[in-house]
């Protein structure tokens, strides 16, 4: 089971709390849909202690967890802060060495808006590239000077540590998420299904320190570059492991070990990945974007991506375009 929690404060913006639950909520149920063998997704809603928190625009959310006893986490969120985040940051600062003993745990941790400035008083973001709303771009940076502001960027991450800049990042950030947990296909028909004409994705949109994974196998991380250095060519998989002085056998095991797929289902993410931001923003034809990511069938292209995304690139790029704003 995954396991993911939620921070509540009173001046915690409830849309950056409900809307993770749906779309990770929402992931777990269609993967479970198509397969009664995947991991079932549990969120808690956690306070200061088990009860009632009334949040300034007058919901009332009810927590059920102590946020000193949070059991082992997959995933904790911390929700964006309505107007000044100074009397949460007050309320938090006891809670801080435990946060950072969750950070420390290899818990990925997501702050929204000016959550971040939780994430800097505890000190998880020194030396760190990140982001916050963009209202308090100037008195972040004035008051966590060791933080690397990235004020270009919606989404930054380092290593377990994601900020987020708003509320329709956190829901790129949470489609990646899904993608990661349940695979690519479940990831496109969740993000279909909330909003498809404004979702980017979530690698053209973030900041992320190198090396882009979470492993630390350095022959792996250089055969996952020789993938995307040849991204745009036909691409002859027997010849990566010779080019890394390994053998086939020992690559595959060493490269699903770190990253849980072959060299062929990376690439063929790469590939779906690249396809999707085409079919997005060009007017290239099916046959044109499967040339450029090194394929020459075009059926071949078409029933890829139809595997990986759950629909045939047309009907991606209808559906991603085919609800954009008409003033008519």
């Amino acid at each position: 089971m995954y396991t993911v929690a939620a921070l509540v404060y009173p001046d915690a913006l409830a849309s950056s709390l409900t809307l993770p639950m749906e779309i990770l909520g929402a992931a777990s149920q269609t993967a479970l849909g198509a397969n009664r063998n995947a991991r079932p997704l549990s969120f808690l809603l956690a306070g200061d202690t088990p009860g009632p928190v009334t949040l300034a625009s007058g919901l009332t959310l009810h927590t059920t967890e102590s946020r000193d006893a949070l059991p082992p986490l997959d995933l904790l969120l911390l929700p964006a802060i309505w107007r000044t985040p100074l009397p949460t940051l007050r309320s938090c600062r006891e809670w801080l060495p435990e946060l950072c003993r969750i950070a420390a745990a290899g818990t990925r941790i997501c702050s929204v808006g000016t959550a971040s400035c939780i994430l800097a008083e505890a000190g998880l973001l020194a030396g760190r590239p990140a982001t916050t709303h963009w209202n308090w771009f100037e008195r972040f940076a004035r008051r966590y000077p060791d933080v690397n502001l990235k004020t270009r960027h919606l989404i930054t991450q380092s290593d377990n540590i994601y900020c987020a800049g708003s509320v329709n990042s956190i829901a790129d950030l949470c489609v990646h998420v899904a993608e990661d947990w349940y695979g690519s296909r479940i990831a496109r028909a969740v993000e279909h299904q909330f909003s498809p004409e404004i979702r980017q994705p979530f690698r053209a949109a973030a900041w992320q320190d190198p090396p882009r994974s979470s492993h630390h196998d350095e022959t792996v991380l250089q055969a996952q570059q020789w993938l995307q250095d040849r991204l745009h060519q036909a691409v002859t998989l027997s010849a990566l492991a010779p080019a890394l002085g390994v053998s086939d056998r020992t690559l595959h095991r060493r490269f699903r070990q770190a990253t849980g797929m072959t060299p062929q289902q990376y690439l063929n993410t790469l590939r779906s990945n690249s396809a999707r931001d085409l079919l997005r923003r060009s007017n290239l034809s099916i046959g044109e974007i499967a040339w450029q990511l090194g394929l020459q069938d075009t059926s071949h292209f078409s029933r890829l991506f139809r595997r990986l995304n759950g629909m045939t690139p047309g009907a991606y790029r209808a559906a991603v375009r085919g609800k954009l704003f008409d003033p008519g």
